[in-house]
């Protein structure tokens, strides 16, 4: 059981990663917050509004 919560957790990080890169927020923070609450964490991250890029 408790190495299902820890695979869990691991995707968990690994999705999140990938989409606070796509969105140009802050991986680590997110990564972290994959850590502590897991598949929650998705569903947070996926309310993230991407970083508009600076045009010069």
């Amino acid at each position: 059981m408790m190495m299902l919560l820890i695979v869990i957790t691991l995707v968990s990080m690994v999705i999140v990663y990938f989409i606070a890169n796509k969105k140009g927020a802050d991986v680590v923070f997110w990564v972290v917050m994959a850590l502590l609450f897991g598949p929650l964490a998705i569903i947070f991250v996926l309310f993230v509004k991407p970083k508009a890029e600076l045009k010069e």
